[in-house]
């Protein structure tokens, strides 16, 4: 199927690269998980104002919409060329969109996919089922999935009750019919040595029922790696990432964070893992932490850098905050925000950075080639520890022209300066938004021309499993304290539909897609329908 597809492009007749365009294939953006997109001509701080932007159209769907929009331009779909966004939902839908237009043949879904069959026992698990609402009200597809744009391959994990079994499947989609490739769907199933919470003689196995998929999907080298947690810290349970071959869907990685403790989980508020070329990098949360202890091997609120094969895979390096007792045990998990991995700083004091931030709301600044292990005094060995700066996250901080932009819980969002000279970060913030964000926080989006014309674009979705509209805002990226525009200004026009906690913003070529309760909305220049 992929060959075949490979060929169609080549001849003109499927999925083809548009250079002008961008596409958005997976989480924030790209593996770094900065968020940024330096190729948006059409949307600048001078035309994002309410007379001028706001809603295009909105496409309903069939549950909440956790994960974010994906953007593929110039996809042929029976036979017509579209620009398609591609949207997941807790109902174990996918869907495929045409991205500029809700009218005419576009009113529909270019296609739609569904995991479930009720009438053969196959449903989403409730929330309540699962004991837990953090995810509500039902658990289908949590993660934003990931595309491979050369193949037309849409990557997406899917749980499901059948008749009573709990199941957990990798799914590799056609993006032009939404239908399932050879070898697909695969059943999640592990295990690992150890004699960790829930393990049985001295293995511990995979829970397809305890174990919470939230991360999005990491595309790297042709291995498809997905992260998972839990579900309201029901015990037993423990991190756990795994790899796929991303052609066959092989299994060809295995690892979890606790596999002789428990806990542990990847969490990231639903960003992907990071990926530098070569290893994938993530956060853990609360759990057992005694790798710092010779032989031991639980890495709880730990960041992780990690070996992409193996059964079990090996940690390379790691971080662990030095009052990584006390964060566990007053439930300050590191794991919360995903992390940002920096662009190569050649010539800097540290080429290869990353930063990090758990639910404490202290920023870490890390060297990826040397990340410190564990100190018990003090986080001296790492290259920037920035104390209980920002508001807790419960999000992932984005990245413009030596810009950090922070989004913390219950907190303004925050704009750092990074000095490349100095390879560190400002000790303060350069500039505020006006808005204070409550609980989770936004993760930013940043849309630019290269270096100008750039804006940050957050939603703020408090209270989200009360069914409150979230609102959209667009900043000015070199002063936060510069709002261009939100939903609110204009909300009988612009309202994006009641917020979902993990919702992210997704930018492309002039329009902003926002996913929530039951729908998708299109944002975009007033009167601006057409193709781009």
């Amino acid at each position: 199927m992929k060959s075949l597809l490979l060929a169609i492009a080549v001849l003109g007749l499927g999925v083809l690269p548009n250079y002008g365009q961008v596409s958005v294939t997976t989480s924030r953006n790209d593996n770094n998980r900065d968020g940024q997109d330096l190729n948006e001509t059409i949307l600048t701080p001078d035309n994002v104002n309410v007379n001028q932007f706001g809603k295009l159209f909105s496409q309903p769907v069939d549950g909440y919409v956790y994960g974010q929009p994906l953007y593929v331009p110039d996809v042929t779909i029976d036979g017509t060329e579209h620009n398609v966004v591609f949207v997941a939902t807790e109902h174990d839908s996918v869907y495929a969109f045409d991205a500029d237009s809700n009218s005419g043949q576009n009113a529909s879904p270019l296609w739609h996919r569904s995991f479930i069959n009720p009438k053969k026992g196959i449903t989403t698990v409730s929330s309540s089922e699962q004991n837990c609402t953090d995810v509500w009200p039902e658990i289908g597809i949590t993660s934003t999935p990931v595309i491979d744009a050369n193949s037309g391959t849409l990557y997406v994990l899917a749980k499901t009750v059948e008749n009573g079994v709990y199941r957990q499947r990798l799914h590799a989609l056609d993006i032009t019919t939404g239908k399932d490739e050879t070898g697909s769907p695969k059943i999640v199933a592990a295990k690992v040595p150890g004699t960790g919470e829930g393990s049985v003689n001295g293995t511990l196995s995979f829970d397809p029922y305890n174990e919470a998929q939230r991360p999005g999907l990491l595309l790297q080298n042709g291995t498809v790696y997905i992260g998972w947690a839990s579900y309201c810290d029901h015990d037993p349970w423990h991190g756990w990432v795994m790899g796929y071959n991303e052609g066959t869907l092989k299994q060809t990685m295995v690892w979890s964070s606790t596999p002789n403790g428990g806990r542990g989980g990847v969490w990231q508020a639903g960003t992907g893992l990071a990926g530098d070329g070569t290893d994938v990098f993530f956060s853990t949360g609360n759990g057992t932490f005694d790798a710092n202890v010779s032989g031991q091997i639980d890495y709880g609120d730990t960041v992780t850098k990690l070996k992409p094969t193996g059964k079990p895979a090996k940690v390379l390096d790691y971080f662990t905050p030095y009052n990584q007792n006390g964060l566990s045990n007053s439930d300050k998990d590191l794991g919360s925000g995903g992390n940002l991995l920096l662009p190569d700083q050649v010539g800097g004091p540290h080429e290869h950075l990353l930063i990090a931030v758990g639910k404490e709301g202290s920023i870490y600044l890390l060297d990826r080639d040397n990340m410190g292990h564990f100190h018990a005094k003090n986080n001296s060995q790492i290259v920037q520890d920035l104390e209980n700066a920002i508001g807790g996250m419960w999000a992932t901080a984005g990245w413009w022209n030596n810009n950090v932009y922070f989004g913390g819980s219950k907190d303004y969002m925050r704009q750092y300066t990074f000095d490349p000279a100095t390879g560190l970060l400002s000790t303060s913030a350069a500039s505020m938004t006006p808005t204070t964000f409550g609980f989770p926080g936004p993760t930013p989006s940043i849309s630019a021309n290269g270096t100008s014309d750039a804006i940050v674009w957050a939603l703020e979705k408090d209270a989200p499993q009360l069914k409150v509209p979230g609102t959209l805002h667009a900043y000015d990226a070199t002063n936060l304290a510069n709002e261009l525009y939100n939903t609110d200004q204009n909300n009988a026009r612009d309202n994006p539909g009641d917020a979902v906690k993990f919702a992210i913003p997704t930018v492309a070529n002039g329009k902003v897609y926002v996913g929530a309760v039951k729908q998708l909305s299109v944002y975009g220049l007033l009167g601006d329908h057409g193709r781009k």
